[in-house]
């Protein structure tokens, strides 16, 4: 991976979590001082608190692929040391995804005139376990290089011993 291809991924993710940082705080705001400028149709204290909770799962997952770069840079990533970085994206993005149900779950009686909308959230819910899906077996080809980097390091020790 480049310096440049590092650097605008770094730049991207801290933007982004200055982003997320600034949604949760003013999503906090009215959680705090009781002052909702809603008119109280909907439960804006239940979707908020999901909403700053679903910020979480998304900002846990940028600081550990901020990490998951910063072991690229070094060369160490074929290492077990990435694994607690790749678990903690895979747990993050299934916290997300319980979130999302949370948030079908809210709105769905909101929805009983058109009940398409909230299984068409439940869909997007099972999307966002599949993103899941897809990192774990990502987990998987991580591991098994991780594997063969250690073979051909015990291989290149032979080699050297024998020379």
């Amino acid at each position: 991976m480049g310096k440049l291809t590092v650097r605008a991924l770094r730049a991207v993710l801290v933007v982004v979590l200055a982003g997320t940082v600034f949604v949760q705080a003013s999503g906090s705001f009215p959680l705090i001082s009781g002052n909702d400028p809603e008119d109280g149709s909907l439960p804006l204290t239940p979707l908020r608190v999901i909403t700053i909770l679903g910020i979480g799962t998304a900002q846990v997952a940028m600081v550990c692929v901020w990490r998951l770069v910063t072991m690229v840079r070094r060369g160490t990533v074929f290492s077990h040391a990435a694994f607690r970085y790749v678990d903690a994206i895979i747990g993050a993005i299934v916290a997300a995804a319980l979130v999302w149900f949370a948030v079908t779950a809210v709105n769905a009686p909101g929805q009983r005139d058109d009940p398409g909308v909230t299984l068409i959230m439940g869909g997007v819910g099972l999307a966002i376990l599949g993103v899941a899906l897809i990192v774990l077996v990502l987990r998987t080809l991580l591991a098994q290089a991780v594997a063969r980097d250690v073979e051909a390091t015990e291989m290149q020790a032979e080699l050297d011993e024998v020379i």
